[in-house]
């Protein structure tokens, strides 16, 4: 029987610690295992966790410096009568902080309308055309929402033609001074902000509210617009998959009360048409808004125009409101009909490819573009007349009737609109209503093809589609990629790894994106690999990962359980369902359920105790029949119907029962190779000095180094990661300590910088049992030789923690004595926080 090939990564139980915070807060002791799971391993911390209105809220004006100022400006301009305009984006950050002033500034008495740069031809942010087009049309005022904190030009013309600005942002600010944009005021939770500030972490549609709230003080209308601000920055919080941490969980738990009752006649409206209204009945939760609302925004932005939203979330009239909810509707639908095509054309080019051979396994990163689908799967011409032609013409048909019954289906899963069809239509290699795919949502496809094949994906679309001549295409074309990863693969550093070959692009961690002539795709697939190679990316880390939280017993699912989770609520980024797993679960019956295309895995479980649980594993109907005993991870669900509220599984992991899947052998000891290569002797000392405190901008040629670095706060001529040999460096910037003294050593003896500047960054250190996990993900026995600095760095810990742990499993290495594991990660805590002046005396020293 075929089942998902996935990772299953456990924390492993801390009882005695669970314990004491069930005991101080109520929770059951396997929601307590969840708290620490979290990184939530104080009674203190979880109680606010639990409820964060325990914890005092610094004054806004005294964190950002420029928040008074800001006030001030904007209400001489409404005093005035000024025009003010809101120049937003197109992203639902950009679309819903820029209804959430609007809807104030008119409270307020301004006189305000709104720019949003076209998505097509202009791209992000505030240019010079429409800085032109205000003064044409004599704006005194213009404030940029979720965008502006580099846009230097457009905001020097701006003052220079007399146009005060405000930029609120939340993006990374210039290293350079002189490229600070010379705004009237700067409010940015990255500028002059204490980065332990609780508003260090906001988003753009934060930065919005914040300003709005505090100007809504300055004129005395607080109590009327306080409750639909917050509604507002709920939505762009969730719907824009901010980290539900921090300051925004404490707003996100308020908010989301008050959706559930909203009095914004846009939001009401929207919550009608998707469906999502019966969610109110138990309170919205943030999947609600994620899975039900925000799919609706975000599809205006990609294909769509910006201003319905807008007008959407600041209309005062139902009927306008609903007419706007119905095309945020449709729209959505065409959104859907385009990724549910794409996906299915990957997915019938990948499933051609393996007939052919290939193996994604072995290649790690999947590069897949709609041309070279469309060359693979057209099929041969079919005859001109006869019956031929007809079955074809009939065939599609059927298609389409297939494609309008499925709608109803994907909106009523938990998922919503993400639920998608998995079998291929036709091989026509088109997207839906164009002869390319559209860019504006291949990024989800990559999402999707991430949760499928456990591999990195970059997914592209030729920008001149419409070009007939396919050979004319290849010459001077331009793919464009989104780019989607996997926790071993940093997609930033990979993009920066091919920068030779690729034009403008830019990303973080897990997601990217950027342009490439279409002369340089192999290149691009070639180096791929070298960057796969070179990051360790290993062929058992192409299968998706399951993180489980923590072991239940079926007999103990109940509503009350249910409610239980509810606590850690509101889940999302930065804090995710509960994940639990039970062991050799009876699967009494099963079956698919959907109409056509999409299948879904419906089970009836035995519980152990005479009673039965049902349980859907969505889009999984491929996997259909599973054993009769096996192994789940799952969340807990509320499932209505009727007037009855019960509990159900959503199945996210499947496995046998063979009881031992997760344990490693440790029963014999074996010989593994380590490459450790010694750092060469240092014969330049640097001077060290605090980052904070250097002055800018810092020398070039520049190094930057570190965990977790920025991706563009550095610009001109630098180097990332690794030191070219033979170039002498003037600075070195380490965002953060290296994983060893070594690697440290290896830095300066190749770098020979003459300035060391140390940022304040501070790596995250596993739990011992995190990192235990992670060494058992590696794919020892068949390892030759484990080139130990090499996984260090890609994994941001010391090698000798890494030997600990390998030790630990019984494996011989030939390697200086260490300490237990646990000693180790501590020893690595103290190395990421040592005193500059310590390290300036070590390498003196040396």
């Amino acid at each position: 029987m075929l089942l998902p090939q996935q990772r299953w990564q456990i924390f492993s139980p801390q009882p005695d610690l669970s314990q004491e915070i069930a005991d101080s807060t109520g929770l059951s002791p396997i929601i307590a295992q969840v708290l620490l799971n979290r990184g939530i391993n104080t009674t203190e911390s979880a109680k606010v966790f639990l409820d964060p209105e325990l914890e005092d809220l610094p004054d806004p004006k005294q964190e950002f410096p420029d928040l008074i100022k800001s006030i001030d400006r904007i209400e001489l301009a409404i005093k005035n009568g000024d025009r003010i305009t809101i120049c937003g984006d197109y992203d639902v950050d950009g679309m819903t902080s820029t209804a959430l002033l609007i809807r104030t500034l008119r409270l307020l008495g301004g006189n305000v309308e709104y720019e949003i740069p076209s998505r097509m031809t202009e791209g992000y942010g505030i240019n010079t055309r429409i800085v032109q087009d205000c003064r044409d049309r004599n704006v005194k005022l213009i404030i940029t929402v979720d965008n502006g904190i580099a846009a230097y030009e457009a905001i020097a013309l701006a003052e220079s033609l007399n146009i005060s600005v405000i930029v609120t942002d939340h993006h990374e600010v210039p290293e350079d001074p002189t490229k600070i944009p010379p705004a009237t005021a700067i409010l940015n939770p990255k500028y002059q902000v204490d980065p332990n500030s609780p508003y260090a972490a906001i988003a753009g549609v934060g930065v919005a509210y914040v300003l709005a709230l505090e100007l809504s003080d300055r004129f005395g209308k607080r109590d009327e617009l306080e409750n639909p601000l917050l509604e507002l920055f709920t939505l762009g919080t969730i719907a824009d998959l901010a980290s539900l941490t921090g300051i925004n969980r404490r707003l996100v738990k308020k908010g989301l009360r008050l959706l559930s009752q909203s009095k914004v006649i846009g939001i009401i409206a929207l919550i009608n048409e998707t469906g999502i209204s019966k969610d109110k009945q138990t309170g919205l939760k943030p999947e609600a808004i994620g899975f039900g609302l925000g799919p609706r925004i975000n599809a205006i932005g990609r294909i769509g125009n910006p201003q319905v939203i807008i007008d959407l979330l600041t209309c005062e009239e139902m009927g306008q409101a609903i007419a706007l909810a119905q095309e945020c509707e449709a729209t959505n639908r065409k959104r859907q009909d385009l990724c549910k095509e794409i996906e299915q054309e990957a997915i019938a080019y990948m499933a051609k490819k393996k007939l052919e051979g290939f193996d994604i396994k072995q290649e790690r990163v999947l590069v897949i573009v709609d041309r070279e689908v469309k060359e693979a799967l057209t099929p041969s011409p079919s005859p001109p007349l006869g019956e031929g032609s007809k079955t074809a013409t009939k065939r599609k048909k059927s298609s389409s009737k297939r494609d309008a019954s499925l709608s109803s289906l994907e909106d009523s899963s938990p998922l919503g609109d993400e639920s998608s069809n998995l079998t291929p239509l036709s091989p026509s290699g088109r997207g839906a209503g164009g002869e390319g795919w559209h860019h504006g949502v291949i990024g989800i496809v990559a999402s999707r093809l991430v949760e499928r094949y456990g591999a990195p994906v970059f997914i592209g679309s030729y920008e001149d589609a419409h070009d007939e001549d396919l050979e004319s295409k290849q010459h001077g074309a331009t793919v464009r990629f989104s780019v989607r990863g996997i926790p071993e693969f940093h997609v930033f550093h990979s993009l920066e790894y091919i920068a030779n070959i690729r034009n403008k692009g830019g990303g973080h961690k897990a997601a990217g994106g950027f342009t490439l002539p279409a002369e340089n795709m192999e290149k691009l697939r070639s180096g791929l690999r070298e960057f796969a190679d070179r990051e360790n990316l290993l062929p058992s880390h192409i299968s998706p990962l399951i993180n489980v939280d923590v072991l239940a017993d079926l007999s103990d699912i109940s509503m009350t359980m249910l409610q239980a989770c509810d606590r850690l609520q509101p889940c999302g980024l930065g804090n995710p369902d509960p994940v639990f797993y039970s062991e050799n679960v009876r699967v009494l019956a099963q079956q698919t359920r959907g109409k056509d295309k999409v299948k879904h895995l419906s089970l009836t479980l035995d519980t152990g105790n005479g009673e039965k649980l049902k349980a859907i594993a969505w889009r999984w109907g491929e996997y259909c029949p599973v054993p009769d005993y096996v192994d789940i991870a799952y969340k807990l669900r509320a499932n209505q119907w009727q007037d009855t509220t019960s509990v159900e599984l959503e199945v996210v992991g499947i496995r046998e029962a063979t009881g031992t899947a997760m344990k490693s052998s440790q029963n014999s000891s074996k010989q593994l190779l380590l490459q450790y290569n010694p750092a060469p002797i240092i014969t330049k000392f640097p001077q060290w000095q605090k980052l904070s405190e250097a002055s800018r901008p810092l020398p070039r040629p520049l190094l930057l180094y570190g965990c977790d670095r920025p991706a563009d706060k550095f610009q001109g001529d630098v180097d990332c990661d690794r030191p070219q040999r033979g170039r002498n460096y003037q600075a070195i910037v380490l965002w953060s300590m290296p994983p060893s003294f070594t690697h440290l050593q290896w830095l300066i003896a190749i770098a020979k910088p003459d300035y060391i500047y140390l940022g304040s960054h501070i790596p995250v250190v596993p739990s011992i049992d995190q990192f235990r996990a992670q060494v058992q993900s590696l794919d020892l026995e068949n390892i030759k030789i484990l080139n130990l600095l090499d996984l260090a760095q890609q994994w941001w810990i010391a090698p000798s923690a890494i030997v600990s742990a390998l030790r630990e499993l019984n494996y011989i290495c030939d390697f200086p004595p260490t300490l237990p594991l646990d000693g180790e990660l501590l020893r690595m805590q103290k190395w990421y926080s040592i005193a500059i002046i310590k390290l300036a005396a070590l390498f003196t020293q040396s």
